[in-house]
């Protein structure tokens, strides 16, 4: 453990942990053209799709994590690189859904590829992406992740 991390909450891990993995994964994709959110929403569509799944971008915010708002951003940006396509839902006119382009299947299969690159290195002190520690440390982010958070604090509460 590091002296910068010792002794530190696991707040602080998560946070420390996730920016040392947006910066490199912005890092690695910024020659395909990408930037980490726009890598996370491309590559998610691409899973997605796979699965034989046209989502609208309202499911693809849930899926990320993102703010739908955001993602609207990241897919007219997207759209306009040439990369994703923007549709009507035919089942409701107020959604889109996305798809990606031939360019964009593309680039995001160049992108996935980089970022599991990176991904070999990150679990690499774990023993690996197969081993049974990273399976372990999946099992529990996944935990959290599931957690429910309520934004509510003590200064709402004396506030009322």
């Amino acid at each position: 453990m590091s002296s910068a991390t010792e002794g530190a909450t696991a707040g602080f891990l998560v946070w420390r942990l996730s920016m040392k993995w947006r910066v490199a994964v912005d890092r690695a994709v910024a020659p395909l053209g990408l930037t980490h959110a726009q890598y996370a929403l491309m590559a998610s569509l691409h899973g997605m799709s796979r699965s034989g799944l046209q989502p609208s971008q309202r499911r693809l915010a849930d899926h990320t994590g993102l703010e739908p708002l955001y993602v609207s951003k990241l897919a007219r940006a997207l759209e306009t690189a040439g990369l994703v396509a923007r549709t009507r839902d035919p089942n409701d006119p107020r959604a889109m859904q996305l798809s990606l382009t031939e360019q964009g299947r593309d680039v995001t299969r160049r992108a996935i590829k980089v970022v599991q690159g990176l991904l070999d290195q990150l679990l690499e002190p774990l023993g690996g992406q197969d081993s049974a520690r990273t399976r372990q440390f999946t099992r529990e982010l996944t935990t959290l992740l599931d957690a429910p958070l309520n934004p509510h604090t003590e200064n709402d509460e004396e506030q009322s």
